[in-house]
C-alpha cells in the first residue's frame, strides 16, 4: 500500500512541478538559446529523479565517468547508447552528465502537454518514424550540427523500453551515425527496471546501476558489426550489475 502512496505522490510531484518549469521554458525560449536554454529545461529533470529519491527511495550510483570527454574537450563529441528498461534513465542521464544530451526521438512528444512544448524549443532531433528515409538525413544533418555545437548524441539503440533481465532488438541507427560522422559510441548499463519497470507507475526503493563503458571507435567498422560489439558489452554488463534478473536465462 506505501509503494501506491509513494508512487502517486510522485506522479503528482512530476506534474506539479512540469507545468511552471515548461512555461518558464517556453517563455524564456524567446530571448534564450542553447546550452543556456538546455540547462534551464535540464533542472527540472534533476527535480525528477531527485523527486524519485525523496519520495520513493529509489537511489543511483555511477561508474565510468571516467569514459567520457572532460569539461575542457567542449568540442570531444561522442554518441551515448544507453540500456532502456524505463523512464527513469531518460530523465535521468541529461541530469548526471556535463555536457547537453540531444536526444534522437518520435515527434509525437512534442504533442505531450507542457513537456513536449519545453523539449521542442531545444537542439534535439524529432523524426517521423514512418518516414525512415527522411527521418534518416534528419537524423544525419541535425546530428552533425548539434555535435558540432558541442553537444553529446543519445540514442537508445533497442529503440523502446524492455522488460528487466529481456534484450530488445538492436538496431543500427546509433552506429550508422557513428560511422558516418567518425564519432565514437558510448554504452551504457542501466538498471532502472529494479525499481521503475516499463509500463508501470509504481516507483519500488532500491539502487540503479549506471555503468559508462569506454568509446568505441567506428573507424574502419561496418555499422553492424559496431553495434554488435555495443549489444555484446550492454548486455555482458546488465548480467554483471544485475544477475538476479538474469539467473536461469540463457547467455
Amino acid at each position: 500500500m506505501l509503494i501506491y502512496l509513494r508512487s502517486a505522490l510522485f506522479i503528482l510531484w512530476l506534474t506539479v512541478t512540469v507545468i511552471p518549469w515548461s512555461l518558464v521554458a517556453v517563455l524564456a525560449s524567446a530571448v534564450m538559446k542553447g546550452q543556456p536554454l538546455y540547462w534551464l529545461c535540464a533542472g527540472w529533470l534533476r527535480l525528477a529523479v531527485l523527486g524519485a529519491r525523496w519520495i520513493c527511495g529509489v537511489q543511483w550510483r555511477v561508474q565510468g565517468m571516467e569514459h567520457l570527454p572532460t569539461a575542457a574537450d567542449e568540442k570531444a563529441a561522442v554518441i551515448l547508447v544507453p540500456k532502456h528498461q524505463s523512464t527513469w534513465e531518460t530523465f535521468a542521464l541529461p541530469a548526471i552528465m556535463s555536457h547537453p544530451l540531444a536526444y534522437v526521438f518520435k515527434r509525437e512528444l512534442l504533442y505531450i502537454p507542457f513537456f513536449g512544448w519545453a523539449i521542442g524549443r531545444l537542439d534535439m532531433v524529432h523524426i517521423d518514424r514512418a518516414r525512415r528515409s527522411e527521418a534518416w538525413r534528419k537524423v544525419v544533418q541535425q546530428g552533425s550540427e548539434i555535435m558540432a555545437k558541442g553537444s553529446w548524441m543519445i540514442m537508445f539503440p533497442e529503440g523502446t523500453r524492455t522488460a528487466r533481465g529481456e534484450k530488445g532488438d538492436y538496431k543500427t541507427g546509433a552506429s550508422r551515425l557513428a560511422v558516418t560522422t567518425g564519432t565514437p559510441l558510448v554504452p551504457i548499463a542501466v538498471t532502472s527496471a529494479r525499481c521503475w519497470p516499463r509500463k508501470s507507475f509504481l516507483l519500488r526503493p532500491g539502487v540503479i546501476d549506471v555503468s559508462i563503458g569506454r568509446p568505441i571507435s567506428p573507424v574502419g567498422r561496418r555499422p553492424d558489426e559496431l553495434m554488435q560489439e555495443v549489444e555484446a558489452w550492454i548486455e555482458g554488463e546488465m548480467q554483471r550489475l544485475d544477475p538476479q534478473a538474469y539467473r536461469g536465462r540463457p547467455t
